[in-house]
């Protein structure tokens, strides 16, 4: 039995997840999963493989970009779902913010340094042209955090996946006015290199069972009713969300799409040339084919 602890958000993205371990479907191949739930996002992945408390993570895509050219010593098994993310951009609720552009020089809530909340902000900066280097932040930890940082005026801004925030926009916890959403497909697997050496066959029969299961899941009539049931969500959210979201089903490689988050993250400052040169010998354990090519 390989044995492997892996991360990810506790959102309605890693049910594929929780649906194989829960059936067996991996422990059919001899693979037990110890799951960890991270409401610290990607930032609290990064350092659970930095310090070895995670063998796998499932985060998002440009966080371990950056995490991997800047030293990060992890591999990206394969893009895990291949639509982008749509980040829900969030005020204090009593606020008079009713624009984007009103954000201009505001504080942003983001859960750590290096998180999905933290360098989406530039991508929303960039894409409004901000001046990136005023961007002013406030780490909160996670999105309950934010939540406060919010009604508490310790910032005035606060991006999150914005199905899972709907309920708290409900509860006037907070108020949504517009999204940003990811040019990349917005989850990766990643595993520390060391972990890949060791467990190479086990590591690709789980990225099959996933990529079947997930598979499972977008084609189940009721799937919205399982999803809403179990995160908490409504129905209609959860088929609007179901309609915006494809996985990697066939476990097919995206390279193309990690070229533009580098070029992104090379543009925006945030890694420097020396550092993305060579990019996919870094990012990848195959330059040219996924792991089943």
């Amino acid at each position: 039995m390989t044995r492997l602890k892996i991360g990810g958000v506790p959102e309605h993205f890693n049910l594929p997840w929780r649906l194989a371990m829960e059936e067996g479907d991996l422990k059919a191949h001899d693979i037990h999963l110890h799951w960890e739930d991270m409401g610290g996002g990607t930032g609290q992945m990064v350092r659970g493989l930095e310090n070895k408390a995670l063998d796998i993570a499932v985060l998002l895509t440009e966080g371990i970009t950056k995490s991997i050219l800047q030293g990060l010593d992890a591999k990206i098994l394969q893009v895990y779902v291949t639509s982008p993310l749509h980040w829900g951009i969030h005020v204090p609720f009593k606020s008079d913010i009713q624009k984007v552009e009103q954000l201009e020089g505001q504080a942003f809530a983001i859960s750590r340094e290096g998180s999905g909340s933290h360098l989406m902000s530039y991508v929303l900066a960039d894409q409004k042209g901000w001046d990136i280097n005023s961007l002013k932040f406030n780490v909160i930890g996670d999105v309950y955090g934010g939540l406060w940082a919010l009604e508490n005026n310790e910032a005035q801004a606060f991006l999150w996946e914005k199905y899972t925030t709907h309920p708290y926009t409900e509860q006037e916890k907070c108020r949504y006015i517009d999204e940003v959403v990811t040019p990349w497909p917005c989850f990766a697997i990643a595993v520390r290199t060391e972990v890949w050496e060791e467990h190479k066959d086990s590591l690709e029969k789980m990225c099959a069972v996933i990529n079947s299961k997930a598979k499972q899941l977008k084609e189940n009539p009721d799937a919205h009713e399982i999803i809403a049931w179990r995160y908490g969500l409504k129905k209609e959210e959860v088929r609007n969300w179901l309609r915006e979201t494809e996985w990697n089903y066939e476990g097919k490689s995206y390279h193309e799409a990690f070229e533009t988050a580098v070029e992104y993250l090379l543009r925006l400052g945030l890694i420097n040339s020396d550092e993305a040169k060579n990019y996919e010998q870094k990012l990848f354990l195959k330059a040219e084919t996924d792991i089943y090519g």
